[in-house]
């Protein structure tokens, strides 16, 4: 049995077709460790935190706040007009509007540049309406609180799958 090339057995090593397709893998796994890096050096990491310590402690003070809104039966409830570019809703307590200053905090998941703090103040009945820049149709954590932070709603929304936004004191950290 006598195997016949086209090229020449002296032929340069570059003629040869096997040492290209040998180099194939290394060569791509060059590039992509390349883009891998160029990712990680131009984008870094948004969610380490520093001080684990501080943090921690930050989380305690979380908690208690979250009790106080609990004992103040509040209850969130708004609703996000994409097209207006507007969250207009009412904060309850004890089923009845609460007319004081509140801020809203909707933090980004992993872009903090994109977070954005907004202050409410109620009208005599108790709604407000804000204006909201195009928010992204991602997983947003939204944070009320109270003018001088003495209690705190929170939970994850995501207005792409609802554009209604329900916070209760006693689902706080669902």
């Amino acid at each position: 049995m006598q195997v016949t090339s086209s090229l020449a057995p002296g032929a340069p090593w570059y003629r040869h077709r096997w040492p290209w397709f040998i180099m194939l893998g290394p060569v791509a796994v060059m590039l992509a460790t390349a883009v891998t890096v160029g990712l990680a050096l131009r984008q870094p990491d948004a969610m380490v935190v520093d001080d684990y310590y501080k943090q921690g402690k930050a989380i305690n003070q979380d908690l208690r706040r979250d009790r106080v809104a609990t004992s103040l039966k509040l209850v969130l409830e708004a609703r996000l007009d994409a097209q207006a570019g507007t969250l207009a809703g009412r904060l309850l307590s004890f089923g009845r509007p609460m007319l004081a200053p509140f801020r809203i905090q909707l933090a980004h998941p992993t872009q903090p540049q994109k977070d954005l703090v907004l202050e409410a103040l109620p009208d005599d009945y108790g709604n407000f309406s804000l204006g909201v820049p195009a928010l992204e149709m991602t997983h947003w954590q939204v944070v009320v609180e109270g003018e001088g932070r003495q209690w705190r709603l929170a939970r994850s929304w995501s207005p792409g799958k609802d554009a209604g936004l329900r916070i209760e004191a006693d689902e706080v950290g669902r």
